[in-house]
């Protein structure tokens, strides 16, 4: 089976990674972990060349980087199940992303959190998850993660 796992750092995507580990089994699983960073939006002013904005470039590799090491704790996680997993940062919108590489590496099965961090979206409950399941051409198993119990206090 090819499992494409998509993921963003967050514990909902921690969960995800944590529920492949649990439901599959290495000797039968092909794993690849991605991470979607979204290509940044600006407006230069005319007289600039399209698309040059040198302080864009240092955001983009920072985005890069952060990327790299979200894609690593998600390795990390699985390793000890004995996956091991191709991993690939994808610039692109979030849920095209996905759905784009899915595609291309036909996988199996996509799997991500129920919610992620990306701006509004973490708002939005789990609008990505809802169109990736919506528009997929594979299965797609959205994990969610169990909601934080809250103890009341009484003041004194």
């Amino acid at each position: 089976m090819r499992i494409l796992l998509a993921t963003d750092g967050s514990t909902f995507s921690e969960t995800a990674a944590k529920n492949v580990a649990l439901q599959f089994k290495p000797e039968t699983t092909e794993l690849m972990i991605i991470e979607v960073v979204e290509p940044l939006m600006f407006s230069a002013p005319p007289e600039m060349a399209a698309g040059w904005v040198p302080e864009m470039t240092e955001r983009r590799k920072d985005l890069f980087k952060l990327a790299e090491a979200s894609l690593a704790k998600t390795v990390a996680i699985l390793a000890p199940s004995g996956f091991k997993a191709e991993t690939k940062v994808v610039e692109d919108e979030i849920r095209s992303g996905i759905l784009g590489l899915a595609e291309e590496w036909k996988a199996d099965l996509i799997v991500l959190g129920s919610h992620g961090k990306h701006g509004i979206e973490k708002f939005l409950l789990g609008s990505v998850a809802e169109s990736v399941a919506r528009h997929a051409r594979c299965s797609v198993m959205v994990v969610r993660t169990p909601p934080v119990k809250t103890i009341a206090v009484k003041a004194a």
